[in-house]
This record gives structure tokens, C-alpha cells and sequence, in this order.
């Protein structure tokens, strides 16, 4: 008696197709779970206000912010303008480089310190025009630097702060989970 062979498989069952890439970003963007890192510890008790916005858009958004302070500096016929634009697109994309985050390319910043940069950025960005005068003299470069001021403030009060290795301010806790890939 012959044996019955089983059916062949078809060709998609040995090779499943791959998610396609803007459906992979938008269920990686909404990941919540241990897989995305490890929760910040709450600044002052209470901050962020919320955790709206994923870390990883954090991180694109400073990376942009910086970019666009120093470009705008650059565009400025004000030596101060100029030179506040490049210290703070530098810090800034500089800072994120360094941050303990998925985007960044070393993770030596713990994300509380980060925050807490953020709302120091933030600060310094709205009130650089002001303080060194170049505000009367170049305007468009003053709103621009105030603008990327107030965005980075408001994005870091909403902001689902999440760390990769576990670093965080102060040191880690014996109730600190580890890193991913631990």
C-alpha cells in the first residue's frame, strides 16, 4: 500500500511575507510595552504631565529642533544670532546623540537628565533672543528659536520618556528592571 504524501506547502507558508514598513513603524510607534524600554522616574514627582508621545518621536523631534535653531542661526546677519544658533542646534542633537534612548548612538545620558535638558533647552532657546539682543535686529530668528523653545518644553511635559539600559538619575534601584537584552 502506498503512503499518501502530505500535500505540498505553499511557497508563502516557508517564507511569510514581511509586515509592510509603514504598518511596522506605526505598531513600533505604539508599543507600550517592556519591549519599548523602561519607564522614566516621574521629575519632581509629577513630571511628564503625560505620556503621549513615544520617546522615538521625542527623539526625531529634537534631532529636528536642533537642525532647525542652527539653520535659522545660520541664515541670521547677526554674529550673536548666528553663533546661538549653532550652540543650540549643536547641544541639542548633541545631547540626544548621547541620551540612553532608542535613536541615539550611545547610550551615556540617563532619560531623566535628559528631561530635565529638554525644559533647560527650552528655556534657554525662548529666552536667548532677549537676553543677548539680537531679537530687535533679526526677528524671523527670534520667533524661530522661541518656537523650537516652547515645542521642545511642550513635548517634553507630554512625553512617554523611556530608557534602554536601565541608566537613570540618581542611580538604579534594586526595583529597576533591567535592560532590554539583558
Amino acid at each position: 500500500m502506498a503512503e499518501s504524501l502530505p500535500p505540498p506547502t505553499p511557497l508563502t507558508a516557508l517564507h511569510p511575507r514581511r509586515e509592510p514598513a509603514p504598518r511596522r513603524l506605526v505598531r513600533h510607534l505604539k508599543d507600550r510595552s517592556a519591549r519599548a524600554g523602561i519607564l522614566s522616574r516621574p521629575l519632581f514627582g509629577s513630571l511628564p504631565l503625560r505620556r503621549w508621545v513615544p520617546s522615538e518621536v521625542h527623539s526625531l523631534l529634537d534631532y529636528r529642533g536642533g537642525v532647525i535653531a542652527a539653520v535659522a542661526g545660520q541664515l541670521s546677519a547677526n554674529p550673536v544670532a548666528r553663533r546661538t544658533g549653532w550652540v543650540l542646534g549643536a547641544l541639542s542633537v548633541g545631547v540626544t546623540l548621547l541620551t540612553d534612548s532608542r535613536l541615539s548612538a550611545a547610550k551615556l545620558i540617563p532619560i531623566e537628565a535628559h528631561e530635565l535638558w529638554d525644559y533647560t533647552f527650552g528655556k534657554a532657546a525662548v529666552l536667548a533672543p532677549f537676553a543677548l539682543g539680537y531679537a530687535r535686529t533679526n526677528p524671523v530668528v527670534a520667533a524661530v528659536h522661541v518656537l523650537v523653545g516652547l515645542s521642545a518644553i511642550g513635548m517634553a511635559l507630554v512625553t512617554d520618556y523611556r530608557c534602554v539600559t536601565g541608566m537613570h538619575l540618581g542611580g538604579e534601584l534594586a526595583t529597576d528592571p533591567e535592560g532590554i537584552g539583558a
